[in-house]
């Protein structure tokens, strides 16, 4: 399988490196190797069909900022259109106010009969149902496990291992920055502006920390998980939102004496899609701390089902593109497998 990666920032190098160090894996089960043909950043471009080299790449990318030795394509929709490859990892930056670059380059290769895995929030929490009409309709794949929850395999376990089970609903910490934020003000009693601080510090939170402390990257995976395990039509901006910038000191103290945590929960079932602080037990599944994320699905016949994983991060996002990766592989093995039974 040939592969393009879109975006060569912290995720496009994370992946490029469990491309590079999962090949034995890929032969393995697949009998095929997966070859990068072609990554783009802002900047550069590297293309080969014959194969690129992913420490060449990485190293390239370190110590220039640049993955590819061209300029950046002028014309990415003519790149992605006439590219010879078969997945394009799609891994720019997120962008809600319109989906951004992302959502052109994931339309583009959708309809040009190409599959794809991406990690790109802004094109699905804005225009889910397009971009899976469009490859539903042109028969490729559409995967978008890391989009949310990082490592935390929410979606494809609801929409495959749990295909057979009627989700009521699912609630859960979907943001790590704010709940290590909310974490640190409980356990050593610091101010918000301070642990907001030393989020950013440690790079948790952003310069301009707007998205997470205001609820928006909740929203935006909270819109996505509706669409996809619900079946949903809905934006980010259909969730009813409340962020944690208005948590004071006081009201920490104050839930804890009644023994609870203050977490930024989102909600969603098929009539509920809401992200707001919420009291939490202590001890409770969702009182859980540091950075981590969670989703606790209520099922019809397995009841409450729990999900825990570290929500953002080089190895974990590229652990939820590969899974992506591998399940495509898996779906075109069987279609060959298929053919070949109907030719005999």
């Amino acid at each position: 399988m040939d592969v393009l990666i879109a975006g060569f920032g912290v995720v496009g190098q994370g992946i490029t490196e469990a491309i590079r160090d999962k090949q034995e894996l890929f032969v393995k089960r697949f009998g095929e190797r997966v070859r990068i043909v072609g990554a783009f950043d802002a900047r550069s471009l590297a293309l080969d069909p014959s194969g690129l080299d992913p420490d060449e790449l990485l190293q390239r990318k370190q110590s220039t900022s640049r993955v590819g030795k061209g300029e950046a394509p002028d014309d990415v929709e003519k790149l992605l259109q006439e590219t010879a490859y078969d997945l394009l990892l799609e891994v720019t930056p997120t962008n809600i106010v319109d989906g951004g670059l992302g959502y052109k380059h994931i339309r583009t290769a959708l309809a040009a009969g190409r599959h794809v895995a991406t990690s790109n929030k802004g094109p699905l929490a804005l225009r889910f149902r397009e971009l899976t009409e469009l490859a539903a309709r042109n028969r490729v794949h559409l995967r978008y496990e890391a989009s949310v929850g990082g490592a935390m395999p929410v979606i494809n376990l609801s929409r495959e291992l749990l295909m057979g089970e009627d989700i009521i609903s699912l609630r859960g910490i979907l943001n790590g920055t704010c709940n290590f934020i909310l974490h640190r003000m409980k356990e050593e009693g610091l101010s918000f502006d301070f642990a907001l601080r030393e989020a950013q510090e440690l790079g948790y939170a952003e310069t301009d920390p707007t998205y997470d402390i205001d609820g928006v990257d909740s929203a935006c995976k909270l819109a996505i998980l509706a669409n996809a395990i619900f079946d949903r039509d809905v934006t980010y901006s259909d969730v009813v939102r409340t962020g944690i910038r208005g948590i004071t000191e006081e009201a920490i103290t104050l839930a804890a004496e009644q023994k609870k945590v203050i977490r930024l929960i989102g909600e969603v079932s098929r009539d509920k899609l809401e992200v707001a602080p919420r009291l939490v037990p202590a001890g409770h599944p969702l009182s859980i701390g540091g950075t981590l994320n969670i989703a606790q699905m209520l099922t019809d016949l397995a009841g409450d089902i729990t999900v825990v994983g570290r929500g953002a991060g080089r190895k974990e996002t590229a652990s939820a593109l590969l899974s992506d990766l591998l399940a495509i592989l898996k779906d075109e093995e069987a279609r060959r497998e298929a053919k070949c039974r109907s030719m005999t």
